[in-house]
């Protein structure tokens, strides 16, 4: 169980930095890449992978390297885009709701027998998800003081193409950070079942990833930010325990693999609230603390006996 508690404490710290990091000038982009690179040379010094061996993979390991490569770092910048598109509350609630697909991969890929304690811990689950997310609603004022109805209706039509474009690119990329993020859990719990050789895999995804998106930076001739560079060693530190330690628990947990995809998800939303709530004073609502203790009763009746 030390596995799944460090990587989401580790996975609430990446969120904190990010939190953090949107007022502090930092550009994530360039902090991500050295992210990766740091997270490379921890592989490296703590991992020790066989490097003699590294690249003898069937072309099935291939191709979940590959893929984790190119969305590790693509989902970072999806999920930056859905939040400048539809706001951080949609793009945050997106991220979660991705449980849906690994949970649906459990049954369906990795063949987890279904229990009826099993079907109610996912249930609670997804109530738990619901009421974490839930957020209270603001009401408009109506039109701007002195600007007429009639005034406002035309600005409003003028402005309805403009909008429409806009909330399509928004659904979008919402539709990315989800499907994005759920088929990622997916490939880290087949890693987790390379064994052994999964430390190799992992020094190998985290290069592709930095290769990746070191590239992409470097065809949008980026202006480096020495801040935004030293931030990254931070991150990826941060970043590698999280990833690190979720594919242990997967190991730890092979035949349960719906008790690591929920209590990953549910357990970072339950303690991200509490830490919203106590260090950036944001409003917990009695729905909020609702959600809090059916995540409880979901991990409870999801942990093996």
């Amino acid at each position: 169980m030390h596995t799944l508690i460090l990587s989401i404490s580790f996975s609430v710290a990446v969120s904190i930095f990010l939190k953090l990091a949107r007022g502090g000038g930092i550009r994530v982009d360039q902090a991500i890449a050295v992210n990766y690179a740091t997270a490379v040379a921890l592989s490296l010094w703590l991992l020790r992978p066989p490097l003699d061996t590294l690249f003898e993979r069937p072309p099935a390991a291939w191709l979940i390297l590959g893929l984790l490569g190119i969305l590790l770092p693509s989902v970072f910048l999806v999920m930056a885009a859905a939040v400048r598109q539809a706001g951080i509350v949609r793009s945050d609630t997106a991220q979660r709701l991705s449980l849906i697909l690994p949970i649906l991969a459990a049954f369906l890929v990795f063949h987890e027998a279904v229990s009826g304690r099993k079907a109610l811990g996912i249930a609670l689950a997804l109530c738990a998800l619901a009421c974490l997310l839930a957020r209270p609603r603001h009401t408009g004022t109506g039109s701007p003081s002195g600007t007429s109805p009639s005034a406002s209706a035309v600005a409003t039509s003028a402005a309805d193409d403009e909008a429409r474009g806009s909330a399509a690119r928004g659904w979008l990329t919402l539709l990315g950070v989800w499907a994005g993020y759920g088929c990622i859990d997916i490939l880290f719990k087949q890693m987790a079942r390379m064994g052994a050789g999964f430390t190799g895999s992992l020094l190998l995804s985290f290069t592709l990833a930095g290769l990746l998106i070191g590239l992409w930076l470097l065809a949008r001739r980026t202006r480096w930010h020495a801040r935004s560079l030293a931030s990254g060693i931070l991150l990826g530190g941060l970043n590698f325990g999280n990833i690190y330690f979720y594919i242990r628990a997967h190991q730890t947990f092979p035949d349960n693999p719906t008790l690591v995809f929920a209590a990953m998800n549910i357990g970072v939303i339950s303690i991200g609230t509490l830490v919203g709530a106590g260090l950036f004073r944001e409003r917990l609502s009695a729905v909020n603390l609702l959600g809090i203790g059916l995540a409880l009763g979901a991990i409870v009746l999801l942990f093996p006996r």
